[in-house]
């Protein structure tokens, strides 16, 4: 018998997931559910083993309700509604994949405290029902974590990590992210994490600038800090997993980091109450968001952006591994090549950010359809095992999202 899931949100990253998982034999029936049943409906409507459903995650019990009989919840929702679904999977004793890591796990505001939690509670918890859970299963964190765990294999002891992402991809039109704006602003809003020395640190959004000249790319980029969750995960994990890194970083170029720089700058990222003129108040980043648009999710709007013309159709992800290898100073460097935004649309109908970050994530969630983990528990997506990750790889390379893989002695 095959496998039902439970996809929670029909944004890119939910979406691309049911429409990869609606192709996979193994699968019998995926539940779409999202607070608009509209947005369910519309993805329902291209998939052949598809049903919608109107879901609030506010309410654990009626996610519980929604799930009932699932092998599998792929959580696509925004973060806070994360400790609910996690509760509704351990409660059905369903499989749990998070494109991100929840918060509010714990009482207390420390997001890494929340992390390490999930790594010890949590797992012992999904250990008891026999089940998988994984978090962090998009392109960053997700995709990248993978390419991290194949580049220090190249290494005997590892110092310093750094995860590089540039988001290069410049419609005519005013589209400054292909991801959830209320993310990628919340993220740019706030103090990055690193990990520093063997600890856990946070440096202050867009610092640390480190310049980078990539061929495929063909122009300088600076890359700066930003917060996001991979030096958490893998300082955590750093002895276990990163032969024991030192020092980790994520760094992040581009047009969003563009666009939302001055903004921070001059406060309008800030999400305190200001005073207007007329005696009311104003939240800042609300009025920002606001006049953000969201990202193009379908075709037709995708395809309309293509035709009206592109600046540029480029990025990169890149892991620089800092180390030793038989007694000498290395530099591993890991390149991912996947499809940009016009290969993209042509391949599969979607946007590069729907392939990278959904495709990535679908390749999770066919781990668990294919019951391709070696272990129960959770677990975030730099902890996969040797196998693991040539798997992974394995089906990255049949959606053209491939590595080139440089060792470089320094």
């Amino acid at each position: 018998m095959g496998k039902r899931i439970l996809v929670l949100g029909t944004g890119a990253q939910g979406s691309t997931v049911a429409m990869r998982m609606d192709e996979i034999p193994e699968v019998d029936e995926i539940i779409c559910a999202d607070y608009s049943k509209e947005a369910a409906d519309e993805l329902v409507k291209i998939l052949t083993k598809g049903r919608s459903a109107q879901v609030n995650a506010k309410d654990k019990d009626h996610i519980v309700e929604i799930a009932q009989g699932v092998d599998l919840i792929v959580n696509a929702l925004p973060l806070e509604y994360g400790k609910n679904v996690i509760e509704a999977a351990l409660e059905v004793k369903a499989g749990y994949q998070d494109f991100a890591a929840p918060e509010h796990i714990v009482p207390s505001d420390d997001w890494i405290e929340g992390i390490e939690y999930m790594l010890t509670e949590y797992n012992e918890r999904f250990k008891a029902i026999g089940k998988t859970a994984i978090m962090g299963t998009g392109s960053a964190p997700g995709l990248i974590c993978v390419a991290t765990r194949r580049a220090v294999r190249e290494l005997d002891r590892c110092d310093t990590i750094y995860n590089l992402v540039y988001e290069g991809v410049e419609s005519k039109r005013f589209i400054p992210y292909w991801w959830s704006p209320i993310t990628a602003l919340s993220d740019m809003s706030e103090d990055a994490y690193a990990f520093e020395n063997g600890k856990q640190i946070r440096t202050t959004p867009f610092s640390l600038p480190l310049k980078r000249t990539y061929d495929y790319v063909g122009y300088e980029t600076t890359f700066v800090e930003h917060a996001h969750d991979e030096p958490v995960y893998m300082g955590i994990n750093s002895e276990r997993y990163f032969k024991g890194a030192q020092n980790i970083y994520f760094k992040y170029s581009g047009v969003g980091i563009d666009y939302a720089r001055p903004l921070y700058r001059s406060g309008l990222l800030s999400h305190n109450p200001e005073p207007t003129p007329d005696g009311g108040s104003i939240i800042p980043f609300d009025l920002v968001l606001k006049h953000t648009p969201p990202a193009p999710k379908y075709a037709s709007e995708i395809k309309s952006i293509i035709d009206e013309g592109l600046v540029s159709d480029t990025g990169a992800m890149v892991v620089e591994a800092y180390g030793k290898k038989d007694g000498k100073d290395v530099r591993v460097e890991v390149h991912v090549f996947a499809p940009g935004l016009v290969e993209s649309f042509e391949k599969a109908g979607i946007s590069s950010e729907m392939y990278i970050t959904g495709q990535g994530g679908a390749m999770f969630t066919k781990m668990h359809v294919l019951d391709k983990y070696v272990k129960n528990g959770l677990f975030s997506s730099d902890m996969l095992e040797d196998e693991e990750v040539d798997y992974y790889f394995e089906m990255a390379a049949e959606l053209d999202i491939t590595l080139d893989i440089r060792v470089i002695e320094i």
